[in-house]
Order: structure tokens, then C-alpha cells, then sequence
């Protein structure tokens, strides 16, 4: 399934939700953003440059990290910007609607292997990632797309991997050949596409977007910056377009995740919202992967039904009825609401 084009250049497209359906998405439906314009990058002279505050400096070519072990994870991957469209009023920023998201198989080596072996000082306290792709930013000049994790975040935990292979596959430029980052349970901002450059630094990182982007801002004041994924849930079944069932049960399914922690509850609305019914919630097939839910029950009357789903995780997180607008049009995770018709009758012969 194509994706919806929302700009050319650099290219942002994202996903119509009958692709999320499939527990992998497919390679040509899974979204793409970009900040900048794709760069052109050759995956054997390419070279991943550790540096900053280690005891050991070096390069890697990709055969270099393949020999350290591959693993491969499942992993349900966000924009942050997801939803921002339905802001009131609207704000600036790529027009996404639900369909920033998707999953995949990554492969790769996990992240704390490679940055262990560069002896980091005691004294870092962040590990900045670069990615090839540059370009010019209001009030900073041409800057490269760069992000920071906290040590805790890229050296003590398993989940974050240097990736070069997407569902079986070779990564392709658009999805950052050939190597990007991946850190599970945070909003895709953080899994740095085109990577080629880790600093270790002994002071916190202040690049464009790490102070200036992807902070949540309210009426200018700034809230802090957009790390995991807010809980979410999505109704997949039936679309917006799907006729109701003349008779019998409806049957209402969808997907659900959260960064923070494994969704424990979804529950469904038939009526806008009036009354709530718990659907059956499967457990996660691998940790930070979208998990899949059904609800059924009898079909309301009337000609339209405004159906509503909203999931909890075990962190105790809900998602609002409202959306949070912020300056910047981040983390909208409101409830998800479908509303579906009868198809009218057929005119007696």
C-alpha cells in the first residue's frame, strides 16, 4: 500500500491505517520522515566514527559490526508529530494524521556492545548521534540532524540497536541505509537515521534538535523534551468507510502501544463516549511492539455509530479524551474516534 506523499522534499510520508493491520508492516508501507533531503551514502566506504570523551576512538565499517553478534528486534516505531493534524487551532509542522507509525524487524548489533568497547570516561554523561543528512535551520545555519541519549538510556539497557536491515532486508535510503539507530519505547526522533558519527560528551548535548525541536512547549513555556512514546491505542476494524452490520455482534479491533510501559487495558466505546466496554488486550508478541486488541458486542441502532477507543498501560497512563495542544504539536495521543453508517437500503423493484 503507497504511502500518503505529505512533502516531496524531503520526502514525509505516512501510512494509510489498513497497512497497520498486519502485525509486521510492510517495507513499502511503513512511514518515512525526513528532516532534511535523503542523503547519498555508499555502504562499502561508509564508516561509523566513535569519538568524544573514550579511551578508544575508531571506525567501523558495517562487516566490523556484524562480526560483534546480530540479534534481531520487533519494534513499533512513532513520529512524535503523530496526529498533530487534529490540533485546535492548528500549528506548524508536518500535517501527519494517525498514520506516523508502523513495525518492523530490525537487524543489527545491540547498541552497548559497540559503545563499551570504546572505554567511555566516568565523566560522560551523553552519547550524541549524527546522521549524514544536514540542511539550513532558522537561526542556526546549515546544522546536521543530531540527537543525545542519556547514558542510562543507550548503555545501560539492552533494547537500543545499530540497525542495517529492516524485515529481512537491507535498509533502504529512505528508512536510513546503511545503518541507523533504534531505540525502542521513544518516539522515533531518537532512532538517528544515517548515522554516521557517536560522540561521547561530558556535558548535555544543545543541537538544534535536542533544545530547539522535539520539546514540548506550551504558550512558550518549556515543558521538557519528547523522549517515550505516550500510550495510544488505534481502531483499524472497521474503517471509517466500513458499513455497519444489518444484524448480529460488531466487532471493533485495533492495535495499542505505550513507551513507558506494556498496555494492560483497552476499552471501546459505541456511543461517543457516553459508556466504555473492556476489550481483550493480547500481551505484547516481543517487548515495544503494538499489541492487538477485539472488542465485540451488539450493533447499536441508528444510521451512525461514533466508535471510541482509548488505551491504559501499566504505568498507569490514559490516553485523554481531548487533545494536549503544545507549541509545537507533539505527543497527541487523544482518543481515537471512527464513525461508521448503515448503507442505505435498496429501493424495492
Amino acid at each position: 500500500m503507497p504511502l500518503h506523499t505529505l512533502s516531496e522534499r524531503p520526502f514525509n510520508g505516512e501510512a494509510p491505517l489498513s497497512a497497520l493491520r498486519s502485525p509486521i508492516t510492510p517495507l513499502d508501507s511503513f512511514y518515512t520522515r525526513s528532516n532534511f533531503v535523503e542523503p547519498d551514502l555508499d555502504p562499502e566506504s561508509w564508516r561509523l566514527r566513535v569519538a568524544g570523551a573514550v579511551g578508544i576512538a575508531r571506525e567501523w565499517a558495517l562487516a566490523d559490526l556484524q562480526a560483534l553478534g546480530v540479534v534481531d528486534r520487533t519494534v513499533t516505531l512513532e513520529c512524535a508529530g503523530n496526529g498533530r493534524t487534529f490540533l485546535q487551532p492548528p500549528v506548524e509542522g508536518t500535517g501527519w494524521t494517525l498514520g506516523a507509525t508502523g513495525t518492523a524487524v530490525f537487524t543489527g548489533v545491540p547498541l552497548h556492545r559497540v559503545l563499551s568497547l570504546s572505554e567511555p570516561s566516568e565523566a560522560v554523561v551523553e552519547w550524541v548521534f549524527s546522521g549524514a543528512d544536514r540542511g539550513p535551520a532558522d537561526g542556526w545555519g546549515e546544522v546536521r540532524f543530531q540527537r543525545a541519549l542519556p547514558v542510562d538510556a543507550a548503555t545501560a539497557r539492552p533494547e537500543p540497536l545499530l540497525a542495517w536491515a529492516m524485515n529481512g532486508r537491507p535498509l533502504e535510503p529512505n528508512h536510513g541505509a546503511p545503518l541507523r539507530l533504534v531505540v525502542p519505547g521513544w518516539y522515533a526522533v531518537a532512532s538517528v537515521k544515517w548515522l554516521t558519527d557517536i560522540e561521547a560528551v561530558t556535558r548535555p548535548f544543545e543541537g538544534r534538535f535536542q533544545t530547539d525541536r522535539y520539546m514540548y512547549v506550551e504558550q512558550g513555556r518549556v515543558l521538557g523534551p519528547v523522549t517515550r512514546m505516550r500510550v495510544r491505542s488505534l481502531i483499524l476494524e472497521p474503517s471509517p468507510d466500513a458499513p455497519l452490520p444489518s444484524h448480529g455482534p460488531l466487532d471493533v479491533s485495533g492495535i495499542a502501544w505505550s513507551g513507558a510501559a506494556p498496555v494492560n487495558r483497552v476499552e471501546v466505546s459505541t456511543d461517543g463516549g457516553r459508556s466504555w466496554s473492556d476489550a481483550e488486550v493480547q500481551p505484547p508478541a516481543e517487548p515495544h511492539t503494538a499489541q492487538r486488541w477485539h472488542w465485540s458486542g451488539p450493533t447499536p441502532s441508528g444510521d451512525t455509530v461514533e466508535l471510541r477507543a482509548r488505551a491504559y498501560d501499566e504505568s498507569g497512563a490514559c490516553q485523554p479524551l481531548e487533545a494536549w495542544r503544545n507549541d509545537l504539536g507533539y505527543g497527541n495521543n487523544q482518543v481515537h474516534t471512527v464513525a461508521c453508517g448503515r448503507q442505505p437500503a435498496s429501493p424495492s423493484s
